[in-house]
């Protein structure tokens, strides 16, 4: 009998095809389709082994995986995130060719050290004519400040990136320099999470180079440059609206670093701190992804709301490491890459490695001629930053492609201001798989690759990096531009890979149960977390009220008139809807609505968008699924009722995961604070309307309804509903999580639980109006609570609250140095 067929869910059948039949159209040039290397087919035999024959759903494995990571960027002008886009298809190199690769990254970034060392130094470079004045003065880059101020330990780069292309012939080239705030090693990371999550076996199949040892070494040569032993190192991010904040937030939680803003930082005696719940903390290095420019209002642009004044005296002092160091970006400048290959020959007395794009600067007459001559066959970019009149875009465009008036406008511009323009070597890149809907498609890709300094003060080359994936398939790099997909890069060899993580020897680290400094900034967010969640869940509370008993009563009678007007008072006293004409149904659906909805109002929408802001600028400190919570899109059910349920599963899901996975942290204690100050306020005030002397059996139902005690009440008293003990339930009792006293008794563990400036035992004004305020529940009766009572508690709360406030928050132009503020 004939051998039955190879079977058709072997893995090794699909993969052998797959390759096969991309071949047949692949270009000239692709990785996969004029390679011989093994690897190729042992990672499509990972992938079919996972996904069967459907590369589609590989595409959507991976990437439900970079959604779980919490892997998102911000396109500029958008307010929301989308989904950083990942390929199931790595890149894969050989460690014969990444080895080159490295040589020549680590060659290019000791060049750039250089060049940037003589200009902000002796200048000879210019002097001697290597470098024309022009071109260093001309680029936005070059921080004439910094002209003479040697960086802490001597180096001006620390982190570097480098876009490098590859050619149909497999040769490799440089396309741009990232000096400034080098981005992108985060969705590094990020990539090869969601692969390695996808295709799990791969890593060790392929003895595929790991990112760990990187990181480690990147984070211990910067401590390496500080004059502490122990020092403090904080990632200095614009906020959440820069595009690449959430890559900023995962590095700084995977790297141990503290996240921090402009605002979290003052300088004081030339020496950096950070602004924290118990005091000012030293702060001794930032690895920075601010604008240069706008770091230091006092050195350079006076308008910047985001810098530190007085930074660069700390830096100029040698006692704030600032990576890269701040006018690092001037070698960015596309001119610069006319000159770097002599310099290289010069300087290190080699060609370079990795070549640039042959480029021509058209400050000088001679380039600017030969520009003009090919201008059809050259690429036609801007010199430095900036765009200039002529390309309005500020993109290098084919030559060949403008036309007409924009043409004319270009030459006349060129000849005008010709130091604003170069000319560019047309290139073209080589192509490697991609899943285009359910199967294999070729598109040109650019590689990011990233260099760090060790402790020891030399560079080590991130095995892999990330790949750039063109949208369409035309090969030309200025087509391409930024890419419309990611893919992780894996290094591969024959030699076994060694299990590396950025976690120390467990022998090797001192025990430390404290989580790290709070700076001032977080605090308050995570205070107003809390509050904004609270007050979302109890104005939800008060709209299902009103739906249950005043308009989608099935059955049974509905609220009394007193009764749903005064319900409909708390929630538009909340300012979440105006007062309804009248108590009639369709005037409660549409004043229900508005609450829930309209975000002209401080409705459940409107507050639920509060809290997303607050979620997305604390990325470093919430989990991924509190993130998700926070994020989630309002719901769309055709019932107000139906969005109102949906609603409060979800305030249940996010106080679940606060209550029983957030460690009892300061930033855990503050979103509790937020949350008891805001319940409390919202008991009291509902006490107040529903629960005094001459209320009715619907007020006392519906405040056993606002403050969830139905069941409570029900279950501890069966012969019906009664005002005090209604009250004593809600207001007084201690055992009740969600009454008044149980609020005020968690305020006080609370405020005693946060850090003190002084260590005289006394009690500082936050907490001695936390325990004042305490006393009052603690010690009276249901009996004798009135509304002036209630009032008082309310204006209290509020008061303890601006005490929090001013205790622990930033409060703008407040003094650096107060009495027995800490500094350390």
């Amino acid at each position: 009998m004939a051998s039955d067929p190879a079977p058709l869910f072997d893995a090794s059948v699909h993969a052998r095809r797959w390759i096969a039949e991309y071949r047949t159209h692949a270009h000239a040039g692709d990785v996969l389709g004029g390679s011989d290397d093994p690897a190729w087919p042992a990672m499509f035999e990972e992938l079919a082994s996972v996904a069967s024959d459907d590369l589609g759903h590989a595409r959507e494995r991976v990437q439900r995986h970079a959604a779980d990571i919490g892997t998102g960027f911000r396109i500029v002008g958008e307010a929301d995130e989308r989904p950083w886009p990942v390929s199931p298809v790595p890149l894969l190199i050989g460690t014969g060719e990444w080895n080159a690769i490295a040589r020549g990254v680590i060659q290019r970034a000791e060049l750039m050290e250089t060049v940037i060392a003589d200009l902000y130094g002796p200048a000879r470079l210019v002097e001697r004519g290597l470098l024309p004045a022009a071109l260093v003065a001309g680029s936005a880059g070059f921080l004439r400040p910094m002209v003479g101020i040697e960086p802490p330990g001597g180096r001006h780069l620390q982190f570097v990136a480098i876009d490098l292309g590859r050619g149909p012939t497999g040769e490799w080239f440089v396309l741009a320099d990232h000096l400034r705030a080098p981005a992108g090693a985060g969705y590094t990371l990020e990539n090869r999470l969601a692969l390695g999550r996808t295709l799990g076996g791969l890593q060790a199949r392929l003895n595929v180079q790991r990112h760990a040892p990187f990181f480690a070494a990147f984070r211990e040569g910067l401590a390496a440059l500080c004059k502490r032993s122990d020092p403090r190192i904080g990632l200095l991010t614009p906020g959440r609206y820069n595009p690449t904040y959430p890559e900023q937030a995962h590095l700084a939680r995977y790297l141990g670093l503290l996240l921090v803003e402009g605002a979290d930082l003052a300088a004081l005696e030339d020496k950096l701190y950070v602004r924290t719940i118990a005091g000012l903390k030293r702060v001794d290095a930032l690895w920075r992804r601010v604008d240069p420019r706008m770091l230091d209002p006092l050195a350079f642009d006076s308008r910047s709301q985001i810098g530190v004044p007085g930074l660069i005296d700390a830096y100029a002092a040698g006692n704030a490491v600032i990576s890269n160091a701040p006018g690092s970006a001037v070698l960015e400048a596309p001119a610069f890459g006319a000159f770097l290959p002599a310099l290289a020959k010069r300087l290190l007395g080699e060609d370079l490695r990795l070549p640039n794009i042959a480029t021509w600067w058209c400050g000088q007459p001679h380039e600017a001629a030969r520009v003009r001559e090919d201008f059809d066959s050259l690429l036609i970019g801007p010199a430095f930053a900036a765009a200039p009149l002529g390309l309005p875009g500020g993109l290098p465009v084919p030559g060949a492609e403008i036309t007409g008036d924009a043409r004319a406008a270009l030459l006349t511009d060129m000849a005008r201001r010709p130091q604003d323009y170069v000319g560019q070597e047309m290139v073209h890149l080589s192509t490697m798989p991609v899943v285009v809907e359910d199967a294999l498609a070729a598109r040109p890709f650019t590689l990011r690759v990233f260099a760090a300094r060790g402790a020891d003060g030399g560079w080590t080359v991130l095995p892999g990096g990330f790949a750039r994936i063109g949208a369409l398939a035309d090969v030309r790099a200025a087509v391409m531009g930024e890419g419309t997909w990611s893919a992780d890069v894996c290094v591969h060899g024959p030699e076994p890979v060694a299990p590396v993580s950025l976690l120390p020897a467990s022998d090797s680290l001192h025990i430390r149960r404290n989580p790290g400094t709070l700076p001032s900034r977080v605090a308050d967010n995570f205070f107003w977390l809390g509050r904004y969640l609270e007050r979302g869940e109890a104005l939800l509370g008060a709209i299902r009220v009103l739906l249950g008993h005043s308009i989608d009563a099935d059955g049974g009678a509905a609220l009394a008139g007193e009764t749903v007007g005064r319900l409909a008072g708390l929630i538009a006293g909340a300012g979440a809807a105006p007062h309804p004409p009248s108590l009639r149904r369709a005037d409660l659906q549409a004043f229900a609505r508005t609450a829930m909805e309209d975000s002209a109002w401080q409705s459940v929408a409107a507050l639920n968008r509060h809290a997303r802001a607050i979620g997305d600028g604390s990325r470093d400190r919430l989990s991924a699924d509190m993130i998700r919570l926070l994020e989630a899109p309002f719901p769309t059910h055709r019932g107000l009722l139906d969005r109102a349920g949906s609603l409060q599963r979800r305030y249940a899901a996010i106080a679940g995961l606060s209550a029983e996975h957030m460690g009892r942290t300061a930033a855990w204690r503050f979103l509790d604070l937020g949350r008891r100050i805001e319940r409390a306020t919202t008991i009291a005030r509902a006490c107040r309307l529903f629960g005094m002397a001459g209320a009715r059996a619907d007020d006392l139902s519906t405040l056993l309804d606002l403050a969830d005690s139905q069941i409570s009440y029900r279950q501890r008293y069966l012969t019906g509903i009664a005002r005090v003990p209604v009250v004593d339930l809600v207001a007084l009792d201690p055992g009740n999580p969600r009454a008044l006293a149980y609020q005020t008794q968690r305020i006080v563990e609370r405020l005693s639980e946060l850090p003190v400036l002084d260590d005289d035992g006394m009690a500082e004004p936050q907490q001695a109006q936390g325990i004042a305020l305490n006393a009052i529940p603690a010690t009276t009766t249901a009996a004798r609570l009135d509304a002036d009572m209630l009032g008082d508690i309310e204006r209290r709360l509020g008061a303890l609250s601006d005490a929090i406030a001013r205790r622990y928050f930033l409060q703008g132009a407040e003094p650096l140095r107060e009495t027995g503020l800490t500094l350390a």
